[in-house]
């Protein structure tokens, strides 16, 4: 925490990179605030703790660049970063998540997100990640390349194959996920049959593990 007032003046905000931070935990906003408000050219504009709220302050702000968490309320950080990027093409948003998962990581960038950081990443690392989308590159750290080659290729869900993927996570038998879809017992049971051929596992107990892994669901 530092002495300077929250607000800089107009004219120096100006001269300095606009950021806007989007995270749920108002305690990191706290510390991201105080670290990218130290340096000369940064300056925090705004703070977004929901993904709608990001959403609004984009718009209103306009800023440089958008620090983004994934897990966030109302709308997630993915969902966020697409609404942004639709009425913004060239916005640069850098994810900073505590989600390793390789799903998560694809979908963000598939979003249209610069970089990806770990939010154990180091504050050089940050401010690295920050520079290098500034400049109109990306950036994806090793760890975060790493998990990108494990995916495997071409793993894509239908609506209902996720929803039966969600009801297996959550230990669900097939009766239970055809009652709440309103769908057939037999027809939980060849979407079941689909994913574990999808994921490449042998039962429902690996695929939920698989799922919560990677990140195509979220518990």
């Amino acid at each position: 925490m530092t002495d300077e007032p929250n607000e800089a003046p107009a004219d120096a905000i100006e001269r300095k990179v606009r950021i806007l931070l989007a995270d749920d935990h108002a305690v990191v906003r706290e510390g991201l605030a105080a670290l990218l408000n130290r340096r000369p050219d940064l300056v925090v504009v705004g703070e977004a703790g929901d993904g709608d709220e990001a959403v609004e302050l984009f718009r209103k702000l306009q800023p440089d660049l958008v620090l983004m968490d994934l897990r966030m309320p109302k709308r997630d950080g993915i969902e966020a970063i697409a609404a942004i990027r639709s009425e913004a093409k060239d916005a640069r948003i850098v994810v900073l998540s505590n989600s390793a998962g390789d799903e998560d990581i694809f979908r963000a960038l598939a979003a249209g997100a610069k970089a990806y950081l770990l939010k154990d990443s180091s504050r050089n690392e940050i401010l690295d990640a920050i520079r290098a989308v500034l400049a109109g590159r990306r950036w994806i750290p090793p760890v975060v390349a790493a998990k990108l080659a494990e995916r495997m290729p071409n793993v894509q869900l239908t609506p209902r194959e996720h929803d039966v993927l969600v009801g297996i996570a959550r230990g669900l038998s097939n009766k239970e996920i055809a009652d709440t879809h309103g769908i057939s017992e037999g027809t939980v049971k060849g979407h079941v049959n689909m994913l574990l051929a999808k994921l490449g596992v042998r039962d429902r107990t690996q695929a939920a593990l698989a799922a919560i892994q990677r990140g195509l669901v979220h518990l």
